[in-house]
């Protein structure tokens, strides 16, 4: 089976709301359920998790409910870190899904853009490879600094890529991972991809796209209403 967990577990402070973003409304619908639109509309994905704030859940079913996000499989409590939230989604799971075939992509809920293209990539490459991790080529001027105000030093950027979500995996593999990783000591790494680095595994790289933004900011919601409202040109369909 192809699993898709979503990641809701974040307050959201840099927005400046009352409620949290993945729960803010655009055009009269939360940005979490355009996001889990993405995954009930791939014919690929067989299941929804997802990892919710502690007292968001009932109100995450009803809206499931109200616009048809049938392949919900459960939500559960999100963690103190990214790190823990993904782990409680993975075990839980796990707990029902025990196919080594099993994969699962793991996905933030507030990256509403994700396309079904992304989504097959992601599926396509960790089936040929063992894992895949969404990226975007670097295209800025990198600069290195050690204060935040100052820089002598560039980072050529050929051979950067930049990180987005979906991120999948075969699903016994990234359990023990994180199993592993506690036995370590590595509690707090930043993302799916860090994790498997610093655990000493490669990663496979996915196509991605500049329009699979992370809404962090209230800029980012409006670009998000732009784009849902943008029309393609003719002369990009050649």
């Amino acid at each position: 089976m192809n699993i898709a967990l979503i990641i809701a577990g974040g307050v959201g402070a840099r927005m400046h709301q009352d409620i949290p973003k993945q729960f803010i409304n655009v055009y009269d619908k939360p940005v979490i359920i355009y996001t889990l639109e993405a995954f009930q509309q791939h014919p690929n994905i067989d299941a929804i998790e997802v990892v919710c704030l502690e007292g968001w859940h009932d109100i995450l079913r009803a809206y499931s409910k109200q616009f048809g996000i049938t392949k919900l499989e459960n939500i559960v409590n999100g963690g103190a870190v990214g790190q823990d939230s993904i782990r409680n989604g993975l075990y839980d799971i796990a707990s029902r899904h025990t196919d080594p075939d099993d994969i699962v992509l793991i996905h933030d809920a507030i990256r509403p853009m994700v396309s079904a293209d992304i989504i097959s990539d992601n599926i396509r490459v960790c089936r040929q490879y063992g894992n895949a991790i969404t990226v975007i080529p670097c295209t800025a001027a990198m600069l290195k600094t050690s204060d935040g105000l100052v820089s002598d030093t560039t980072i050529p950027r050929d051979n950067l890529k930049s990180t987005q979500t979906p991120q999948t995996f075969f699903l016994q593999e990234i359990v023990e991972v994180h199993k592993e990783a506690l036995k370590r000591g590595i509690t707090n790494s930043i993302a799916s991809c860090t994790l498997y680095i610093e655990m000493g595994k490669p990663v496979y790289m996915s196509i991605g796209s500049e329009k699979n933004l992370k809404l962090t900011t209230s800029e980012d919601i409006e670009i998000f209403m732009a784009l849902l409202h943008a029309k393609r040109p003719d002369w990009l369909r050649q």
